[in-house]
């Protein structure tokens, strides 16, 4: 278990509405939250924001994030989403 507040508190972020972001966000966070710098954690963060609807259709694939700079990301969740 994370002790770093920010680091728990971007986990708790990912529960969400619906259960197929908190599967997508949460998967990706338990595995690599760690690892990102603080550029990253903001863009995670960021990525948090978005109504569900929104991140939603992002995630899938369906819209392209608000923020171009959020693009890696998105790609990284989605690959992580994937089935080895």
């Amino acid at each position: 278990m994370n002790t770093d507040p920010g680091h728990n508190r971007l986990l708790w972020r990912c529960r969400r509405g619906m259960l197929e972001l908190d599967c997508l966000l949460r998967g990706y966070a338990e595995r690599h939250l760690a690892a990102l710098d603080a550029a990253q954690r903001a863009r995670f963060a960021a990525l948090l924001d978005l109504p569900d609807q929104t991140l939603l259709a992002i995630l899938l694939g369906q819209r392209p994030p608000p923020d171009p700079a959020l693009a890696p990301l998105v790609a990284a969740i989605r690959r992580a989403a994937r089935p080895a």
